[in-house]
C-alpha cells in the first residue's frame, strides 16, 4: 500500500512546480528593467535553487530556493555581461590610442619635413643678392595684367614663407606728363602690385611702397621702345643683415 505521506509531499511538490512556472512572469515583471528572455545563468538558477529548496524545505523551501537561484543567476549574468562590455571598450580604446599615436608621429615626421624646407629656402635667399621682378605696364594704366599675376602671386608666396622677409615695391613713369601726374601714376601702380602680394600671404606691415614718378627716366624723347621699360613697378625681396639680426636676438 503506498504511504499517503508521499502522495501528499509529491503532490505539494507539483503544485508547487506549476505556481512557480506560474510565477515567474511576475518576478521577471517587478524587476527595474522591462522583461527580457532568462539568461543561462539565470536558468541554472533557478533550476539549482528550486531542487536544493525543495530537498532542504519541500514545496516552500523550494519556491524560495528558486527565486533565490533567479536572482543569483541574473545577478551572475549581468556581471558577466558588463565585464564583457569593459574589455570590449578597453579593446577600442587601446585602438584609437594606437591610431591617435601613429598620427602624431605622422604629423611630428611633416613638422620635421616642413622645417627643413624652410631653412633650405632661408639659406637660399641669404646667399642671393637680390630676388625680385619687375612688373610693366601700359600707358597711362595702373591696373597689372593678366600675364603678370601668376609671377607675381609665386614672388608673394615665396616672401610669406619667409617671417623676416620684407617686399619693397617701388613705382615709376615715364617722362611725358606732368610731375605731379606721374608720381601719382606710379604710387598707384604700385599699390596694385602691393594688392596682389597681399593676397599671396604678405603681411602689410612687410611691404614697403615708394613712388619715384618720372624723377629718374633717362629715355630721349621720342623714344617709345625707352619709354615701354620706364613705366614699370620693381618689386624686390629683402632680408635683414646678419648685424640686424644679431641685435634683434
Amino acid at each position: 500500500m503506498r504511504n499517503p505521506t508521499l502522495k501528499f509531499r509529491r503532490g505539494a511538490i507539483g503544485l508547487s512546480a506549476a505556481a512557480l512556472l506560474g510565477g515567474l512572469p511576475v518576478f521577471a515583471s517587478a524587476a527595474d528593467e522591462p522583461p527580457q528572455n532568462a539568461s543561462r545563468q539565470e536558468n541554472i538558477g533557478v533550476a539549482t535553487g528550486f531542487t536544493v529548496g525543495a530537498v532542504a524545505g519541500g514545496p516552500v523551501g523550494a519556491l524560495v530556493g528558486a527565486a533565490a537561484g533567479a536572482w543569483l543567476g541574473d545577478r551572475y549574468h549581468r556581471h558577466s555581461q558588463g565585464e564583457a562590455d569593459l574589455a570590449v571598450d578597453l579593446a577600442r580604446s587601446e585602438a584609437q590610442r594606437t591610431q591617435l599615436a601613429s598620427q602624431v608621429a605622422e604629423l611630428d615626421g611633416s613638422l620635421r619635413q616642413t622645417r627643413s624646407r624652410s631653412a633650405q629656402l632661408d639659406a637660399s635667399l641669404q646667399q642671393a643678392d637680390q630676388l625680385g621682378l619687375d612688373v610693366s605696364f601700359r600707358t597711362d594704366d595702373e591696373a597689372v595684367t593678366v600675364q603678370m599675376m601668376a609671377p607675381l602671386l609665386k614672388l608673394g608666396a615665396l616672401a610669406a614663407s619667409v617671417p623676416q622677409a620684407k617686399v619693397r615695391i617701388a613705382g615709376f613713369a615715364d617722362p611725358r606728363g606732368s610731375v605731379a601726374y606721374n608720381e601719382q601714376l606710379s604710387l598707384a601702380r604700385a599699390h596694385s602690385v602691393a594688392e596682389v602680394l597681399a593676397a599671396a600671404g604678405v603681411p602689410g606691415e612687410r611691404i614697403l611702397i615708394e613712388a619715384h614718378g618720372k624723377a629718374d627716366s633717362a629715355a630721349e624723347d621720342g623714344d617709345l621702345d625707352a619709354y615701354a621699360l620706364e613705366r614699370r613697378v620693381t618689386v624686390r625681396i629683402e632680408l635683414p643683415t646678419s648685424t640686424q639680426v644679431a641685435s634683434r636676438d
